[in-house]
Order: structure tokens, then C-alpha cells, then sequence
């Protein structure tokens, strides 16, 4: 996987397990599981669904003591992957949940009881070496800032993340990542923008409560898009009602839109006229699922007409343009091979399937990362 260099908010490194947040780290891309924490044989299959899928960063629910005893065997059965304890209120469980080797905690220190309580969490998080995300959401901000503000504004999301922050700086805690997370797009980006001028923390974004995988994935699209065009965001999560592979796929797509990090296959098409004279719905759809395994990062170019198609195709690592009744397959801007439509799928996906393992064996070879 890939970076593009351009510039950054500069952000204090903060260690995460062995990921790196910050600095001049990756954005690193995470996602929630969706299990009852509890059943641990569900919770490690999905984790392990999730990392395949690219998820570097998985952050489990922790409601009750049961799900936070439930960690240390999910960490056991899962190492190596930075698992984050999300915990609301009651400071036991996220003294639990570092005993049990996570790697991280999400919580709001001001809402986990008395400062001695705080100061407790604080102390063996220290010690562990584990830092604290701070989580600010428009829909749970304290009573007095509603009271002030009237309602959720960006200057009542930065005064709250503020307020905690200073909480953990008072005790000489700076492992810290923030996050501003509102659904509705504008307010979580005005948010995010004046806290960026404020501290130098990682921030953690994400448009929460996005909704479906359709319009979630618009909303958190268009809201992740602007800040991280502008620098801002150290690692982020998509928020959708779907499953939390949909979610890591999602959050690489805009990642690779932007030209920030490439994983897996990039599949360009048409998006068809009436020129077209091949199912191209069907043929796209199918060389999409087929090739969601990939991770090497590569261009396909699926294009439906003599117009815009030999171009594109081309341009692309590999390529089909689509006459009537066939196609013609590209790999490095040559033409390899005409094939009848029927075959267009399987011929192309097989290409695609050799470019891929050709760029792996060289990636090993230079010895550099496989992912």
C-alpha cells in the first residue's frame, strides 16, 4: 500500500500497538465489530474478516464485565491486531480492559466519575503504554453546553473535546487521539477545522451515525473528503449500518480517490449510453466481486464503447474495451487479446489475477511490504 505525500496538519506520533498514528504515519483506516463482545468465537472470526479486508485498527463495545472479560481471550486469539476498548462510564471496565492487553481506550474522562477515578484509568494507562481516545459526539454532549450553546455546534464539540483534554494534560497523560463525530456532515467539518488550530493531537474522524451503506456512504464520503483534502485526519472510521467490511472498503475508496493511500483493485467504468452493446452492468458487477481479494493496488479499466474505451483501457494497468458482442483486453496500454463477451470476465480477472501476483513477487523480491 501506497501513500501519496501532500500536506499535513502536523500531529504528535502516538503509538497504538505497533501502529503508529500521527506524525508521519499512514492514515490508518479502522472499523467497529458488530458481535456481542461477549461471544469471543464470534467477535475473533469477525476481527479476523475485518483485518483481511484491510481494517488496521479494530475497537470492540465493552458494555458490561462480562464483555470486558471477555478481551483477554479475544487478544490472545488475535495478535498483532491494535484492539480498542470502548468504554462509557464505568472506569472498572476500562481498568479491565487494560489488564486484558488492549491496546487502546475510548472514552471521555469527564464521564467516568470522580477525578480520583480518572486518575486511577490515567495511571495504568501510563503504565501499559496504552493512549486514550478522546470521543466527542454532537448527540451526548454534557447538559451545560447545551445550556450555553442552545444546541450541538461545532464551538460546543470543541469546548467539550477541550474540556477533556485538559482533564488527561492535568495529569501529565499526552497519549491522546480526538474525535469530533456529529451526522450531520457540515457541523462534524467546522468542528474538526477549529479544533485542528487549537492542539496537535491525532484526530480520529469519522461521520457517525452515517446510515446505510448507500447513504452512508455518501455522507461520510463527502465529510471525510473535505478534511482529509485539507490535511486533517490521522485515521478514520466510516460509520455505516452494514457489515464492517463494507465500512473498511468504503473508507479505502475514499482514500484512493484522493490519492492518499491504494489497496486492492481501482475499477474504472462507463457509466454506459446508449452506444453499449455488451451487458457491461453484469460484467463490471462480476470482475468487482472477483477480484476483492486482490490487495495489490491496480488500475482496470471496464469501458462499454469504441469512445472513451480503447483510452481508458490503455491508460489502465489492465484493460477491456467493449465492442459489439466482445471486448478487447489491455495489460500496460497493449492490446493482448479479443475475446467474445462471454469470456470477458473470466479472461480479464485472470489477467488481472497475473499482473497482481507479478507485482507481489517483485514487491518481495525489492523487499518491500506484501500488506
Amino acid at each position: 500500500m501506497l501513500e501519496k505525500q501532500r500536506p499535513r496538519r502536523p500531529a504528535r506520533p502516538v503509538k497504538v500497538g505497533p501502529l503508529l498514528l500521527g506524525g508521519s504515519a499512514p492514515i490508518a483506516v479502522q472499523s467497529m465489530t458488530k458481535t456481542d463482545t461477549r461471544d469471543v468465537a464470534a467477535t475473533v472470526t469477525q476481527i479476523e474478516q475485518m483485518v483481511e479486508a484491510g481494517c488496521e485498527l479494530v475497537r470492540l463495545a465493552v458494555p458490561d464485565p462480562e464483555a470486558a472479560k471477555a478481551l483477554a481471550e479475544i487478544c490472545k486469539r488475535v495478535p498483532g491486531v491494535p484492539l480498542v476498548a470502548d468504554i462509557h462510564f464505568q472506569y472498572k471496565l476500562a481498568l479491565m480492559a487494560l489488564d486484558a492487553g488492549i491496546a487502546k481506550l475510548r472514552l471521555n474522562p469527564g464521564n467516568i466519575g470522580s477525578p480520583e477515578r480518572v486518575r486511577e484509568v490515567v495511571r495504568k494507562a501510563q503504565a501499559c503504554g496504552v493512549p486514550i481516545r478522546i470521543g466527542v459526539n454532537a448527540g451526548s454532549l454534557e447538559r451545560r453546553l447545551l445550556e450555553k450553546y442552545g444546541y450541538p455546534t461545532a464551538e460546543a464539540m470543541v469546548e467539550s473535546g477541550l474540556d477533556h483534554i485538559r482533564i488527561l494534560e492535568e495529569l501529565d497523560f499526552r497519549d491522546i487521539i480526538i474525535s469530533l463525530k456529529s451526522s450531520h456532515v457540515q457541523l462534524t467539518v467546522d468542528a474538526y477545522r477549529l479544533l485542528a488550530a487549537q492542539v496537535d493531537y491525532p484526530f480520529h474522524l469519522g461521520i457517525t451515525e452515517a446510515g446505510t451503506g448507500f447513504v452512508g456512504t455518501i455522507k461520510s464520503s463527502v465529510g471525510l473528503g473535505m478534511l482529509l483534502a485539507e490535511g486533517i485526519g490521522d485515521t478514520i472510521r466510516v460509520s455505516l449500518a452494514a457489515d464492517p467490511r463494507e465500512e473498511v472498503r468504503v473508507a479505502y475508496e475514499i482514500l484512493k480517490a484522493l490519492d492518499i493511500r491504494s489497496r486492492g483493485v481501482n475499477v474504472i467504468a462507463c457509466p454506459t449510453c446508449g452506444r453499449l452493446e455488451v451487458d457491461l452492468f453484469a460484467i463490471v458487477g462480476e470482475i468487482e466481486r472477483r477480484v476483492a481479494h486482490i490487495s495489490e493496488p491496480l488500475n482496470v479499466a471496464v469501458m462499454g464503447c469504441a469512445v472513451n474505451g480503447p483510452g481508458e483501457a490503455r491508460h489502465a494497468h489492465l484493460g477491456v474495451a467493449c465492442g459489439r458482442g466482445n471486448g478487447v483486453i489491455y495489460r500496460d496500454g497493449i492490446s493482448i487479446k479479443r475475446v467474445p463477451e462471454d469470456r470477458i470476465v473470466m479472461e480479464l480477472v485472470k489477467e488481472i489475477e497475473s499482473y497482481a501476483e507479478q507485482r507481489r513477487g517483485a514487491a518481495v523480491l525489492a523487499g518491500e511490504p506484501t500488506d
